[in-house]
């Protein structure tokens, strides 16, 4: 360990522990829903508009909170506010699952959502706090990674299972005993840090970084939803006015919520990119990954999210790995490493067909999972490392609105490209359909399995497989389009992190205040 630097004990390694329990639950959170929809959507019976805010109105308030609570928490204190966030987070999740009607269960994930937010920043800022050596907080940051990155993938695995035992409320009540847990332990491993001088907590600004947020990502989900009108265009421009009046004010505040002098380093900034781009890689594959398994390969949840654990295993490898090489490698060479294995990842996935052994998929998740751990660990420590103690909250909470933004990019980008060649392939290689159900059939690999099941014999098996070789088709395209981003940003982030080096120490920091 570094010579003048404070070495973390058992208190603080026990705290990692606790620190990745509402990480690894926020991101199964994500996840877990998709797979409790036909469930709920039969017991409450939501319109189309309600099923769409039950999954979006969680990750709206998420984004939109981030950059607000993580402030919040640099003023008046990181583990109040992670324990305040656990308590909602837990009376929320209880709410969701015995909701009575539709309206109910969205008002519960709109408020599940802001406490989320409330718990993701404290986590890695007290990370900051906690492992002063700098190898220590690689390896921390590394396992808090980790549990970020495998939360996604165990989500299917943990839904599955409870899908197929209990019914569509347990997907929330998994939260309450974890929650309970962080309670318990937190106050006595995790330590209390708060900015000495933080300066008053901007109102109009938290409302503006609200408003930035949520009409971009609402844009970008209605985009992905296929939308193109007014809609998309007006909530993009709402967001792009005021995402600028937020930043205009942040630059004549003498305590900002966001320091824009983070941005003025190059390692910081290029961590972001590489971390935004490493989560559009893994949510927006998952979106074909998930249909493929279920519709194509005609898997039971459980079984399908079992076959996705190889990945959860290769982010978790990745990113220890990552934290033991960085004595001796570059980050830019770990980072540039790292997207090229996603990128390797992709044209494996390029090269699936419907008939596909499963062990190719397999070999091409775990490859984009080893690549995204890898990038994620490092990219989280070059952002952790490169803002002071007292402005670590805010740092987490762009580290965590990046990862948002990356995942609704993804969707996107990647899904509307795959879903446009798919329509493209169907419609050139299906049988003729009557006009009520051709384009139910032609808009999803879903619409198309649900029309074949009301067809008769033969037709329906014909229907069937022609969605599904479409579907894989247009899952290759998107694999290629992702292959071809993942590798230039390899390049990029190889080139411009080249002068980063990891935190070598350096004199001993104070010790954050215990409480």
């Amino acid at each position: 360990m570094e010579r003048g630097v404070l070495v973390a004990g058992r208190r603080e390694w026990l705290g990692l522990a606790v620190l990745v329990l509402p990480v690894l639950l926020v991101s199964v959170t994500v996840t877990v829903l998709y797979f409790a929809l036909p469930f709920l959507s039969a017991d409450l019976a939501p319109t189309g508009s309600q099923l769409l805010w039950i999954i979006d109105v969680y990750a709206f308030l998420l984004a939109g909170l981030l950059i607000p609570m993580g402030a919040l928490g640099d003023r008046i204190g990181r583990r109040r506010l992670l324990l305040a966030g656990a308590t909602a987070f837990g009376v929320m999740s209880i709410a969701a699952a015995f909701a009575p009607d539709a309206g109910s269960l969205i008002a519960a994930r709109a408020l599940q959502g802001a406490a989320a937010a409330s718990l993701m920043p404290p986590t890695l800022a007290l990370i900051r706090d906690m492992f002063h050596d700098p190898r220590q907080r690689r390896m921390a940051v590394a396992v808090w990674s980790a549990g970020f990155a495998g939360g996604s993938v165990l989500g299917p695995i943990v839904g599955g299972w409870l899908l197929e035992h209990l019914w569509w409320g347990s997907v929330f009540l998994i939260n309450v005993p974890v929650m309970v847990l962080l309670l318990v332990l937190g106050p006595i491993v995790l330590p209390e840090y708060r900015d000495p001088g933080p300066g008053r907590f901007d109102l109009p600004s938290a409302a503006l970084s609200l408003a930035a947020v949520l009409p971009a990502v609402y844009a970008i989900k209605q985009f992905a939803d296929g939308g193109s009108g007014p809609q998309v265009l007006l909530g993009a421009a709402a967001g792009a006015a005021a995402g600028a009046a937020f930043l205009r004010r942040q630059r004549t505040l003498s305590a900002p919520m966001l320091d824009l002098r983070l941005f003025a380093g190059r390692d910081l900034t290029v961590s972001l990119v590489t971390s935004t781009l490493a989560i559009f890689a893994l949510v927006g594959l998952f979106y074909f990954v998930t249909q493929y398994l279920q519709m194509v390969l005609g898997l039971r949840p459980l079984a399908a999210g079992l076959l996705t654990l190889p990945a959860a295993g290769a982010a978790l490898a990745g990113s220890v790995l990552a934290a033991a090489i960085a004595r001796w490698a570059r980050p830019g060479h770990i980072v540039g490493g790292g997207m090229a294995l996603v990128a390797g990842g992709f044209l494996v996935m390029s090269r699936i067909e419907a008939d596909s052994e499963r062990w190719f998929l397999v070999f091409g998740l775990f490859l984009l999972g080893a690549g995204i751990g890898a990038v994620q660990a490092t990219a989280s420590d070059l952002v952790v490392a490169a803002a002071p103690p007292e402005r670590a909250g805010s740092a987490s909470a762009i580290m965590e609105a990046a990862t948002e933004l990356g995942g609704a990019l993804g969707v996107a980008i990647l899904g509307s490209v795959g879903l446009a060649a798919y329509g493209e392939r169907f419609a050139a290689t299906a049988p003729a359909l009557p006009p009520e159900y051709a384009e139910a059939a032609r808009e999803t690999l879903g619409g198309a399995v649900g029309v074949a099941a009301r067809m008769p014999g033969e037709a329906g098996a014909a229907l069937l497989d022609a969605a599904r070789q479409a579907f894989t088709g247009g899952m290759q395209v998107a694999a290629l389009l992702g292959a071809f981003v993942m590798a230039l940003t390899a390049i990029l982030a190889a080139i411009l992190l080249r002068p980063a080096r990891a935190d070598p120490g350096g004199p001993t920091p104070r010790r954050p205040r215990r409480r």
